[in-house]
């Protein structure tokens, strides 16, 4: 028999930590997205595993035929398709408890109930993650292939591949690059998700962040100064004939006018660079002005954050730099710090209040039954 129980946080019944390992990285901007040496990625369908039918399957009707085999359920065990919980009717067996990759639990959080995990936790993950998978459908409409186009770009760089080492990743590991989108897409609605449903929704008075900028100086406090450098190389051997350095620069002027009238400066770099750094958007990291070629070390002292220095030239080839920051010694203003902070208190509410929102307000909007 089937009943209804109420997932409350204060009782313990609802536990979370599915969401807390993957919506709170992605409301907080990291979505799990390390390719890693793992069997597959986190977002892409896990391998496909033997499945016990539903025995909410519907029954085909058609003229009477001769009865199957029986099947072979000794590899199951007796309870092993026994349904345990319903989410919206869609029924969660102990097979699935018990098999996590089949589900993409594992890609979530890593739990295996078969390692030691308790499957009253896997069971309540399970709960957790089909509400989340219904509900982010809801934000289908609002994500854009541009959004999916800018989140599998995020993780290229974050695992530093070009577009055909990535593409040349899935195809190692049996996943087509169509449903490698697709799973992005999800990915995508869920961020959309959460951060309406949660980030937006926490406010942050202009009193805390004043009240933590005073009380953390020495986050603010720049004792050296740095540049953070971001680069296009247009490479040419030092010894290159005339012709050839003079096409590297016109190529690189052109690629330079480019970026000043604002086309997008790591899609620059990913398509024209010849520095390894193209797999990074062209992001070099921070520099203290000693550690840099000299002729770089002029071009950037003349360029205000957020500007591309004048074109060096170097043995290398030529350099399209863009400062993207420059940091002073001393104590950071707090007008030059304050969205900074505003985000990090955000994100420090931020997992309470997914775990009110999940508990209290998304899990009364659905239908969720245990067995007694």
């Amino acid at each position: 028999m089937m009943s209804k129980r109420g997932f409350s946080s204060r009782s313990g019944i609802f536990s979370i930590s599915a969401a807390q390992g993957c919506l709170l990285a992605l409301a907080t901007g990291f979505c799990g997205c390390s390719i890693g040496n793992g069997p597959h990625m986190p977002w892409t369908p896990a391998k496909h595993v033997a499945m016990r039918p539903s025995p909410y399957a519907p029954v085909p009707i058609g003229p009477p035929s001769s009865p199957p085999p029986a099947e072979n359920t000794g590899q199951y065990g007796d309870s092993v398709d026994r349904v345990v919980a319903s989410v919206d009717g869609n029924p969660i067996t102990n097979f699935d408890i018990q098999n996590p990759d089949a589900n993409g639990m594992n890609s979530l959080t890593g739990n295996n109930p078969a390692n030691g995990i308790d499957p009253d936790s896997a069971l309540k993950q399970l709960i957790a993650q089909q509400l989340l998978d219904e509900e982010s459908q809801k934000y289908a409409d609002r994500v854009e292939e541009g959004d999916v186009d800018r989140f599998i770009q995020s993780v290229e760089e974050r695992n530093h591949l070009t577009d055909a080492q990535l593409r040349a990743q899935l195809q190692a590991q049996g996943t087509s690059y169509e449903a490698f989108r697709k799973n992005a897409f999800k990915q995508v609605e869920t961020i959309e998700m959460v951060q309406r449903e949660v980030r937006e929704k926490i406010q942050v008075p202009d009193s805390d962040v004043a009240a933590y900028y005073k009380s953390h100086p020495e986050e603010f406090t720049v004792t050296q100064e740095k540049y953070r450098l971001a680069q296009i190389l247009i490479a040419v051997p030092a010894d290159a004939a005339p012709d050839k350095v003079a096409a590297a620069k016109e190529k690189a002027d052109e690629v330079r006018t480019r970026a000043l009238k604002g086309t997008d400066f790591g899609e620059l770099a990913r398509q024209y660079s010849d520095d390894d750094s193209k797999t990074k958007s062209g992001e070099l990291g921070e520099f203290n002005p000693n550690d840099l070629n000299d002729q770089i070390s002029e071009a950037v002292k003349q360029t205000k954050p957020g500007n591309i220095a004048p074109l060096v030239h170097t043995r290398y080839g030529f350099h399209v730099i863009k400062v993207e920051e420059h940091q002073e010694p001393g104590e950071q203003p707090l007008a030059a710090v304050k969205d900074q902070i505003h985000d990090k208190l955000v994100t420090e509410q931020a997992k309470d209040r997914f775990e009110q929102w999940l508990d209290q307000d998304l899990a009364k909007q659905h239908d969720i039954e245990t067995l007694n």
